[in-house]
């Protein structure tokens, strides 16, 4: 059984409590700069266990209607295509499907604006297909000198260049599928609109990561420098914080350093206006109460130092890919080993390797590459699977897992050999695909069709479900069909990162 170590309720309470506090403190105008992911926070449900990776969704549905959403899309991650990890998808797709889910929990998605703005053919289709769906769309474009010519940034050339961004409701949360969209700039911009109106609104961060009152060193926090180890953040004690109050508050570097220019930004902005003056530090800009959802530091420990290990792997899988910078690896390498951890702090590692070496010792005539693969259970039992000519390692593993999970005996086949050979030859013949052997995403699909006749393939497809959140390590890297499949499932996957060949199996 899952471990839990957050209480949703408790923190919907202490957060909705918090955000309204803040709200009634301007003109009920607030623009709240919403951090991290807003519909699929996988992260905090990984190092907070128990964490509804929806549950920002379900706050804002409390708010009732008292919010609307703004989403800022950086034009320069439309035109490169960058990807989202969690959905692997690029940012322009993840912002259409993140608006779809948004109104299919009846929140108002008021428009969509595209910042660092230039007439790239992909940031012109990407407008187009929003306008054509009836989403609103403004244009911000960049600002010489941002963010340190104060002058011209709150001015005509600055904020006064921006398209202003109409909103009705009283709770504007400004978000976006990805970090350096421009979310602060957005609300930045609107509170200078709106003061030349005569509009007393606010501004206020929500950001989960780091959690100001846990410590320094605490496994949650250091899993957020883990996670943001490319961009090259780290966290530290609020300066300003301990000097206004004379206690300790956790932040992270990028809101430090920016917290004087942005203080300037601000008085310029709201010049006699003197409700906003009452930020003293970075710190008291959020309302962040994420700290206070945790009923359990042993088990939010265990499972943000999971985490720390994970996120290693996930940096060394893209260096092998060619996406990553070496010195990254060695950052979060660096974090992994300031808590003593190591790779096979992992449970499910170790096995794996085990698997390719079992796979390797009975090969019985065949050449090529020998994948290991383990998946850790709910339970804490850890199954192991290895590729052969029929599976893939992580094929093999999910099969043996849903077969423990179902009490079926290992030596009874869920799928009939009719099947998998009949998809064999398709790949073969037909697809001229050069391995014959079944990815996840077929042996899922293989499990569906075998459950309309067989009673066990049947009871082993509904255990399917109890796969997601599992932990799994395989040794070499996965296949396109590999890593679709199990994201689908929702397992955490990491990798040893060596290469695979087209055709795993050679005769």
């Amino acid at each position: 059984m899952k471990k839990i170590g957050f209480d949703n309720e408790k923190y919907l309470k202490e957060q909705s409590k918090s955000i309204l506090e803040r709200v009634k403190k301007f003109d009920h105008k607030l623009y709240l700069e919403f951090g991290g992911k807003l519909c699929f926070d996988y992260h905090a449900s990984r190092v907070l266990p128990g964490y509804d990776p929806r549950v920002k969704l379900r706050l804002l549905k409390s708010l009732g209607d008292q919010t609307e959403i703004i989403f800022c899309v950086n034009s320069k991650d439309v035109e490169m295509g960058r990807l989202g990890g969690d959905l692997g998808m690029t940012y322009d797709t993840a912002t259409l499907y993140m608006i779809d889910d948004l109104k299919d929990w009846g929140l108002d998605v008021s428009s969509v604006v595209l910042t660092h703005f230039k007439n790239d053919a992909q940031t012109i289709r990407f407008r187009n297909r929003l306008e054509r769906q009836g989403i609103a769309t403004y244009i911000h474009k960049e600002i010489p000198g941002y963010p340190f010519d104060v002058e011209r940034i709150v001015g005509e050339e600055g904020y006064g260049g921006n398209e202003y961004i109409q909103t009705k409701k009283p709770i504007v949360v400004v978000t976006a599928p990805g970090p350096g969209s421009g979310k602060l700039a957005t609300c930045l911009s609107q509170l200078y609109h709106d003061h030349k109106k005569g509009i007393n609104s606010g501004y206020a961060k929500f950001e989960t990561f780091p959690i100001w009152n846990l410590p320094l060193k605490h496994p949650v926090n250091v899993a957020y420098e883990s996670a943001t180890a490319d961009l090259k953040d780290f966290n530290m004690v609020d300066p300003f914080h301990l000097a206004a109050y004379k206690k300790e508050a956790i932040n992270y570097n990028r809101d430090v350093e920016a917290f004087p220019i942005l203080k300037k930004i601000l008085e310029r902005i709201i010049k006699n206006d003197k409700s906003m003056f009452m930020y003293n530090s970075p710190t008291d800009m959020g309302v962040n109460r994420a700290g206070f959802g945790i009923i359990d530091d042993k088990i939010v420990q265990d499972a943000a130092k999971q985490e720390i290990i994970r996120r290693y792997y996930r940096y060394k899988m893209e260096f092998m890919l060619g996406i990553q910078l070496k010195d990254v690896v060695e950052r979060a390498k660096n974090l992994m080993e300031g808590l003593d951890l190591k790779e096979e702090d992992r449970p499910c590692v170790t096995p794996a390797r085990e698997a390719a070496q079992e796979a390797e010792k009975k090969k019985k005539g065949y050449k090529g590459i020998f994948c290991g693969a383990a998946i850790e259970l709910h339970t804490g039992k850890v199954i192991k699977g290895k590729n052969s000519p029929l599976l893939h390692a992580a094929s093999a593993v999910v099969l043996n897992a849903v077969k423990k999970l179902a009490k079926i005996p290992d030596e009874m086949n869920l799928l009939p050999k009719s099947v998998i050979n009949n998809i064999s030859t398709l790949k073969k013949e037909t697809l001229k695909m050069r391995s014959e052997s079944l990815d996840v995403e077929e042996i899922v699909i293989a499990l569906s069709i075998s459950a309309t006749t067989n009673p066990a393939a049947e009871v082993a497809t509904k255990k399917l479900g109890t796969l997601k959140d599992c932990q799994m390590h395989l040794t070499h890297l996965p296949s396109k069909g590999d890593e679709g499949g199990l994201r689908k499932l929702g397992i955490n996957v990491t990798t040893d990162g060596n290469p695979t060949a087209p055709g795993y199996f050679l005769r």
